[in-house]
């Protein structure tokens, strides 16, 4: 296996030779950048870097602050049978670029905001099957007898078949090829996204992720590990380093799969994974709302899904439907939101709400107003219009705003200690 943070510098220098031979996607056609460990500088402001290349290295918690932009390489494998070419490498490369629109900080003020996440395509695997009847290929990895629920066999794409896919061959046994944990160890891959249509008796998460614990120093606490995507195969065996694996529905668009990995940033809070994390995005997304307003719950997501909830008679007043009852607060304001609840939604994915309610999303822990309170102004679904055409369906213009907001990096925001707060894009990758 590949050594945690430094190769041997033969290897290295395989790496470099084999690399250009394995990735197959054509760079000049694609609408994304084709990234290997080759390409990795040497500056410690970029990660992955010579230094660091693999997900939940020590280097990621020790370097954090000084890190001005990540390229993570995402491996993609294509189930789709129906779909052309030219259309997954487009809906790929605009995931790409919405997810980057996204870590622009303050994006939508500032139109000379960098953006953070730059992710980078490893390599394309297309599975797909010429000339079959059916929606995905046969070599979908499904758990043997289960034709429903969620069925999917996560442990299969670290198998020695799928290596065989990946094709990437091991610099120390020529003759054989890296499986997936490997490839994760060694920094080749960060992240993996599958494309497939969702039909009958095909059973995925929306994201799942397995990730280290850490402690509030932000050290590994030894070999623990918690489920934080949305989600997640309890038989999927412990790897050692976190690895997002994502759904993409090809029947759908860009913004329904930043949504599905908006789930999966709630789910890494609700994980407790990194307290820190944990601590600041409860309080950004409205995971506190028993503690701050008394509610009966904590979230919006203990709402009912069909129909409106909440109304909002003032900017500054909300009137929540739970169960027999009406629960009215006085005072109201909301931080920033979750991935279905707009700082003004009646509901769930409500994104048509015109009607002002009082947010301090774009102040949040910047205290920019009188006597050092965040300001609170009227918030309507105009704040996210410019970006419909971007990611057009689910809740994916609202999302790309919503992420803009958090601390990133360069932020204003403070923690409680009156400190710069952490950027949170690196989270995604301890």
């Amino acid at each position: 296996m590949i050594t945690t943070q430094r190769i041997p510098n033969i290897l290295r220098l395989l790496v470099c030779l084999l690399l250009p031979l394995v990735v197959r996607t054509n760079a000049a056609e694609a609408p994304y950048r084709i990234s290997t460990p080759a390409d990795d500088p040497a500056s410690e402001a970029v990660w992955p870097n010579q230094s660091s290349h693999a997900n939940s290295d020590s280097w990621l918690a020790q370097h954090h602050d000084q890190i001005r932009v990540m390229h993570p390489r995402v491996l993609v494998i294509n189930f789709h049978n129906k779909s052309s070419r030219a259309k997954l490498d487009r809906q790929v490369g605009d995931l790409i670029a919405a997810l980057a629109e996204g870590s622009r900080y303050h994006g939508y003020a500032d139109s000379n905001a960098p953006a953070f996440l730059q992710y980078g395509v490893f390599k394309f695997v297309d599975l797909r099957e010429e000339g079959s009847t059916q929606a995905n290929s046969s070599k979908v990895p499904f758990k043997a007898g289960k034709t429903n629920g969620f069925n999917m066999d996560y442990n299969q794409f670290f198998g020695e078949e799928f290596a065989k896919y990946y094709g990437v061959p091991d610099p120390k046994q020529p003759n054989r090829f890296l499986r997936l944990d490997e490839l994760v160890d060694g920094g080749y891959v960060h992240e993996l996204w599958f494309l497939a249509d969702q039909v009958k008796n095909f059973g995925a998460f929306e994201v799942v992720e397995e990730k280290p614990l850490y402690n509030e120093a932000f050290e590994r606490i030894g070999n623990r590990f918690v489920q934080a995507g949305n989600g997640g195969d309890a038989s999927q065996k412990w790897t050692g380093r976190s690895l997002r694996i994502g759904f993409i529905n090809v029947t759908r668009g860009i913004g329904c799969f930043m949504e599905s990995l908006s789930h999966g940033m709630e789910g890494n809070c609700t994980s407790k994974a990194i307290p820190y994390f944990t601590k600041y995005f409860s309080e950004y997304a409205g995971y506190d709302l028993k503690k701050r307003w008394g509610l009966p719950f904590s979230t919006f997501y203990a709402l009912p899904y069909d129909g409106k909830k909440v109304a909002y008679p003032k900017p500054d007043e909300a009137v929540i439907q739970w169960k027999d009852k009406q629960i009215t607060v006085t005072n109201y304001f909301v931080n920033g939101g979750n991935a279905h609840w707009p700082p003004n939604a009646r509901g769930n994915y409500d994104l048509d709400n015109t009607a002002p309610v009082l947010s301090t999303i774009e102040d949040w822990r910047m205290g920019s107003g009188a006597g050092g309170k965040d300001v609170r102004k009227p918030f309507t679904n105009e704040a996210f219009a410019r970006y419909r055409k971007v990611a057009p369906d689910c809740m994916g213009a609202w999302l790309i705003y919503w992420r803009q907001n958090m601390p990133a990096l360069d932020n204003k925001q403070r923690d409680d200690q009156g400190k710069p707060m952490k950027n949170w894009w690196p989270f995604l990758f301890y």
